[in-house]
């Protein structure tokens, strides 16, 4: 019998896997641990670029698939969606039998990981709690920061906030973002290593990047999803006014999504835009590659936050989801104003310094967090410090 610690980690969407990608490599190497990989919710949608297919052509065994997903993304959805994984995550837990479950972040579905684990006894590691954002992610993140007995978070601001919420000191530890660790091999490399277009499809014109291009990432806003579409429409009328090469990315599985998508698709129809190219998915480190070699970001994914204060990328954040985020100089605040868009460009445009941040991390927590998944005494209660 294996005396290996057994480690699961679930995957429940695209940006969830390249943000632990490094992570899940230093559990698969450790000699004392034994990686349980599930898969779960919109990382098996092919919708939203079906994530798994990049886990198993990274060459990670997938030890379960939970398919939980409800159709409707609206706030019924979400959280139905989230009492279905509560009941799968529970029998996959009961099967694989883990010593420990680590679950990443905040998305809503995330939730029922930590639910069911701690319902369980089983101990539950949480990648990336502590921070603060504009939108439901953060009542999802500090819930399961409650109920998580270890806590690997990114930053010295969120260390604190966790043991201001109660958590024992002793527990938490800053190993710094394990996207940082991708993004820091990344950076080595300022020119784009393949060509998007043959290598993910996508659909729209194709614009000549050599002189340089723009990325664009924009999520819906939970708490204000219904206006998702007259969001997405102020971006799209500020891209077609700056009219320059553009890679825009498909958004994430939450409420609002729809309106999101229909706005895209509507606009694309009535209007020709001959400069913009858009993917549903991509792999990680070709995106932070991509990333890294544009002009800036545009949007609201914390990508623009996070990889992009490490890289020194320029990121315009639209809106309110990354309010209160810890971050860097490379980004700057604007409202779902086309105006501000544009003038937040020209602005770019006219500066030659990309200021870079290590708030961060500077990329080496995949293998800090194996080394405490393995070192950490198993323990699924709370010593109370509040």
């Amino acid at each position: 019998m294996s005396s290996k610690r057994k480690i699961a980690v679930v995957i429940t969407a695209r940006p969830s896997y390249s943000r632990v990608k490094t992570v899940l490599t230093a559990i698969k190497e450790h000699p004392e641990l034994e990686l349980q990989l599930i898969v779960a919710a919109s990382a098996l949608l092919d919708r939203y670029g079906s994530a798994v297919n990049y886990i198993e052509k990274d060459g990670f065994e997938i030890a379960a698939k939970v398919f939980n997903v409800l159709e409707g993304e609206n706030l019924t959805a979400a959280a139905k969606t989230t009492g279905i994984g509560i009941l799968e995550l529970s029998t996959v837990f009961d099967n694989l039998k883990p010593d420990i479950v680590v679950t990443v972040a905040d998305r809503f579905e995330t939730m029922a990981t930590a639910i069911a684990a701690s319902y369980m006894n089983i101990p539950l590691a949480h990648i990336q709690g502590g921070e603060v954002t504009g939108n439901i992610d953060e009542k999802v993140r500090h819930a399961i920061t409650k109920l998580s007995d270890y806590h690997f978070v990114s930053s010295e601001n969120a260390k604190n906030r966790v043991i201001q919420l109660g958590e024992n000191p002793e527990m938490v530890f800053n190993t710094g973002c394990p996207s940082i660790d991708i993004a820091k091999q990344v950076s080595k490399n300022d020119r784009l290593t393949f060509n998007p277009y043959e290598k993910y499809g996508g659909v729209g014109s194709k614009p000549n990047l050599d002189n340089g291009y723009i990325v664009v990432m924009q999520h819906p806003v939970t708490n204000e999803y219904q206006n998702s579409r007259k969001h997405i429409e102020a971006t799209l009328r500020a891209i077609q006014k700056i009219n320059m090469p553009t890679l825009w990315f498909w958004p994430n599985v939450d409420a609002g999504a729809d309106g999101t998508s229909t706005g895209i698709r509507s606009y694309r129809e009535k209007y020709a835009l001959e400069n913009v190219h858009f993917f549903k998915n991509m792999e990680g480190d070709d995106f932070l590659n991509l990333l890294n070699c544009s002009i800036c970001l545009i949007g609201n994914s914390s990508v623009g936050i996070r990889e992009c204060s490490y890289l020194g990328v320029p990121a315009i954040n639209i809106g309110t989801r990354q309010n209160r985020r810890d971050r860097g100089q490379n980004s700057s605040d604007v409202s779902y104003n086309e105006d501000e868009i544009t003038n937040a460009v020209k602005n770019i445009l006219v500066k030659t310094e990309r200021p870079k941040s290590e708030v961060y991390g500077g990329g080496n927590a995949g293998k800090k967090i194996a080394e405490l998944l393995q070192s950490l005494p198993l323990q699924f209660h709370k010593t109370i410090t509040y």
